[in-house]
């Protein structure tokens, strides 16, 4: 047996998706988990807002950079739809206060260092001891429902992709 046979073999047992399995309309899990500031946010603060809850892999890297900026880029747009953005992933806040200040990231950035967040989403994805956030984003509506789920995300249209959502998800609740 060779050596990439072998480590195929681990990293097939031993990697793994956490899935849980979050639906349209289910209640969104409440957390308690702080920012890149120190500060320690809930999900029941957002309580009568939406929230577009958006978890990432890892800070300051090429894609997870690019989702932040354009949620930067766009959040005058996100605010005017009375959304809130939140990002989440495993960093700690340190790290989240890095990214935050290199890119001017002007939104919660969530330390969820022990995944049970992420995992609680169907988010998390580890492969041994090494666990990140997988990409998903959940638009949580102001009752705290789950409105929409987003899978498989396009970073360089993903901020794009929720503004046009959240506009039909708040006409339908018209």
């Amino acid at each position: 047996m060779g050596v990439g046979l072998l480590l195929t073999g681990f990293v097939s047992y031993h990697a793994r998706a956490e899935e849980v399995e979050m639906t349209v309309g289910a209640v969104a899990p409440d957390f308690s988990l702080v920012d890149q500031n120190g500060t320690t946010r809930t999900l029941a603060r957002f309580r009568n807002r939406w929230v577009v809850l958006y978890f990432y892999p890892k800070d300051d890297t090429p894609g997870c950079t690019q989702e932040a900026c354009r949620f930067r880029d766009d959040l005058p747009a996100l605010r005017k739809l009375d959304a809130e953005v939140l990002g989440v992933s495993v960093d700690n806040p340190e790290s989240h206060a890095r990214f935050s200040g290199k890119h001017g990231l002007p939104f919660p950035l969530l330390a969820d260092t022990d995944g049970k967040v992420a995992r609680q989403y169907g988010a998390l994805w580890s492969l041994a001891f090494i666990r990140f956030a997988k990409r998903h984003t959940f638009i949580i509506d102001p009752q705290g429902k789950i409105a929409k789920i987003y899978r498989q995300v396009r970073p360089e249209i993903h901020s794009r992709e929720v503004i046009e959502d959240l506009q039909a998800l708040q006409r339908l609740a018209r």
